[in-house]
């Protein structure tokens, strides 16, 4: 019998940031954005003025790059090092960001597209390392650049606006986290979960993206409602999670999660796509990841820790931390340096 549970992911309103909310409203969104950071670490935001017309432009764009040959497709793919282009199917395994070994018996089964922020992006900080702020690599496909770029800067939007309620809700400087992103490594992965069929086998251990936490400060997520992605509860579970009507669905990731000490969260997801008579359910998401400078140190906040409570993380920059994490997504290399993520995998009940 299927497991009876209580998980909701909360749905937060955030149009008081949006647009001209009072000190009062925007009190009781960046309360409910703690309750709903510290317990679950998923957010159902609704109020985030994102034109259903750009949404819509983005699904065209994937559908159009995706819907290409393999052979046309794999012509717009990067060298691991580089966070841009295309990545086919089961090129990746992102278990090994969290350096565990996926029990499945193959990489991730999802092919993406990834695009984001360039030096040509933030002109006014020159000489930004790279290739971790690389040039996009834009396939000849007619309307994609400017439905992608246009998502990507609302997206972006979306990101930082919810970074000023973090800031609330944490009891910060309104302008803490805008400096930890002056210049932040953005990225817009846009995901499709289907194959051809005859390319794999189906069976039981087939993962469309396998269990993983996200890297950055905030994942702002578009996706299909079509079943798959599943987030661990603190009861141990998987549990599915659709997004709402209208709604973004926001996570947190690894830079948060170590600014706080974890009291928010970096919760573990991983995508199942359903298997309907024998073929993968199509699916689509695409995240925006608003990672933070690469030069950027992170460590618990003192405000973060209760008395006589120790550092859970020790001082990392975000690119440091982000190139270990993308040296086991992409490059196969376990990552050492997340025990603590790891430990959550391994505990988890199937």
């Amino acid at each position: 019998m299927p497991r009876v549970s209580a998980f909701v992911v909360p749905v937060v309103d955030v149009s008081a940031y949006v647009g001209e909310g009072t000190a009062e409203e925007r009190a009781a969104v960046a309360t409910a954005m703690d309750v709903a950071c510290r317990t679950v670490g998923f957010v159902q935001v609704v109020g985030h003025g994102v034109p259903t017309s750009v949404a819509d432009g983005l699904a065209g764009a994937m559908d159009s790059f995706f819907g290409q040959s393999l052979e046309a497709k794999n012509s717009w793919r990067t060298p691991p090092e580089v966070n841009r282009g295309y990545s086919p199917p089961t090129s990746e395994s992102l278990s090994l960001s969290l350096g565990v070994e996926s029990a499945t018996r193959m990489n991730d089964f999802f092919e993406a597209f990834n695009v984001g922020a360039s030096q040509a992006t933030y002109p006014h900080a020159p000489g930004l390392p790279q290739p971790d702020y690389a040039e996009n690599t834009w396939p000849d496909v007619a309307g994609f650049r400017p439905a992608v770029d246009a998502w990507f800067t609302e997206a972006a939007r979306v990101a930082r606006t919810l970074t000023r309620v973090f800031a609330d809700a944490l009891g910060l400087a309104p302008d803490f986290f805008a400096k930890l992103t002056d210049h932040s490594l953005d990225v817009l992965r846009m995901n499709n979960y289907a194959l051809p069929e005859g390319t794999v086998r189906l069976d039981g251990d087939l993962v469309g993206m396998g269990e993983h936490t996200d890297y950055g400060i905030v994942t702002v997520l578009w996706a299909d409602q079509v079943a798959g992605l599943q987030v661990l509860g603190t009861d141990g579970g998987w549990h599915d999670v659709l997004p709402a009507d209208g709604a973004l669905l926001v996570n947190l990731g690894d830079v948060t999660a170590r600014l706080t000490n974890e009291r928010w969260m970096s919760t573990l997801h991983r995508v199942k796509p359903p298997i309907v008579d024998g073929t993968i359910q199509r699916r689509r998401s695409a995240a925006f990841f608003h990672d933070g400078d690469v030069e950027a140190v992170i460590a618990p906040l003192p405000s973060c820790l209760q008395p006589g409570e120790e550092p859970r993380y020790l001082p990392v920059t975000v690119g440091e931390h982000i190139a270990a994490k993308l040296r086991g997504s992409r490059a196969g290399v376990v990552n050492t340096a997340a025990d603590r993520e790891a430990a959550r995998v391994l505990a988890a009940r199937t």
